[in-house]
């Protein structure tokens, strides 16, 4: 095949699962005309976080074991500008892929949003410290009550050169949109130039409902914050979640630019209603292989440690055996075996039978 009919038939394909980080971020493929946005104004680019992609993926380079489809079926998510939703057996790698993806492409800091059986919608968009906001308005007002602002300085200290500015400067009521934290997700539909990473992880465990609450969101790219809509201000200026992170909103909507790359992961607890279902591209992952295993142990601890080589054989057989088991079991058994002297045989042979152990049989 030569080199141009190589590229016509690849060429589309922006995610290749080596788990990489690219000289530079490849561009991606433009999105349908279905899902092109035009939210503002544009958010500068997320910032990146090596420590947690170090904690998910350590200091190799680790790819999942995903097949050609697999890979096409990232892929077309990338283009469509559709959610994954990935499920497979717990400790297969599914949360890792969000971070893959976003190493290999070069998307920055991945949000995350932990679901729980108590998560709403709104968890995921905003939180309004109504509190905060109320304690914060009574203290001003005790403040021009006591005229805290316009005292003169009894002590006859220098004046302000622009006194009046001072004095209206420290007068102002408390902003709302200093109350207002963007969630991971509401946070993923700021408007950037590329798009965030956005990683939902276990919503088979939420309420029956958000699934169906997502389908707005998911569709639409936007959402808008009810207090800022009713708030005189035209604009404000709230946090997100990335640390240290601020935006500014216009009459409390928000709209993005481009649509996340969305990974939301299940272990298969239960089953989503089919107009979510339709929103999403599925993608299953498998467990890893003995090799692939082997590659795992080696990028997450630098180096494949003597002796590792008979623990994989060990998990793969477990996990042969019907058995339900974890990556991070391997890797507890690799390190404990490895560093500090313990010794896997004899006495401590029972400690990693502990840590072996499988799952499903609930000790």
């Amino acid at each position: 095949m030569s080199a141009q009919e190589q590229t016509a038939t690849d060429g589309w394909r922006v995610f290749h699962a080596t788990g990489r980080a690219p000289d530079a971020p490849p561009p991606l493929p433009e999105a349908p005309p279905w899902r092109r946005f035009s939210g503002g104004p544009a958010q500068p680019a997320p910032p990146d976080d090596p420590a947690a992609a170090l904690r998910r993926l350590g200091p190799g380079d680790i790819a999942p074991q995903l097949g050609a489809d697999d890979i096409d079926t990232v892929n077309a998510a990338l283009l469509l500008r559709r959610p994954l939703l990935i499920t497979g057996a717990p400790g297969v790698g599914k949360s890792t892929l969000a971070y893959v993806i976003a190493r290999e492409l070069g998307l920055g800091r991945v949000l995350e949003w932990n679901i729980v059986s108590r998560t709403s919608l709104r968890d995921g968009l905003y939180v309004h410290d109504a509190m905060g906001r109320a304690q914060a308005i009574a203290a001003w007002q005790a403040g021009l009550r006591n005229g805290a602002v316009t005292d003169p300085d009894p002590e006859g200290a220098e004046a302000d050169v622009n006194p009046t500015s001072s004095l209206s400067e420290r007068q102002l009521p408390p902003v709302l949109g200093d109350f207002i934290t963007l969630g991971p997700l509401g946070t993923a539909l700021l408007p950037y130039d590329r798009p965030r990473v956005l990683l939902v992880d276990e919503l088979d465990k939420s309420d029956i409902d958000l699934p169906n609450d997502l389908l707005h969101v998911l569709e639409n790219g936007s959402y808008e914050i009810p207090e800022l809509v009713r708030d005189a201000a035209d604009a404000a200026r709230v946090h997100t979640s990335d640390p240290g992170g601020r935006a500014e909103l216009r009459n409390g909507r928000v709209e993005c630019r481009e649509f996340p790359v969305v990974v939301i992961t299940s272990n298969g607890e239960r089953e989503f209603p089919a107009a979510f279902r339709r929103r999403c591209l599925p993608l299953e992952m498998r467990t890893p292989g003995r090799e692939q295993l082997l590659a795992m142990v080696e990028g997450h601890l630098g180096v494949l440690p003597r002796g590792a080589e008979n623990l994989v054989d060990l998990f793969v057989q477990r996990v042969q055996a019907g058995g339900t088991h974890s990556l991070d079991q391997l890797l507890n058994a690799v390190q404990l075996t490895t560093a500090g002297g313990f010794q896997g045989d004899g006495d401590g042979r029972k400690l990693v039978e502990m840590l072996l152990r499988d799952l499903a049989k609930g000790r």
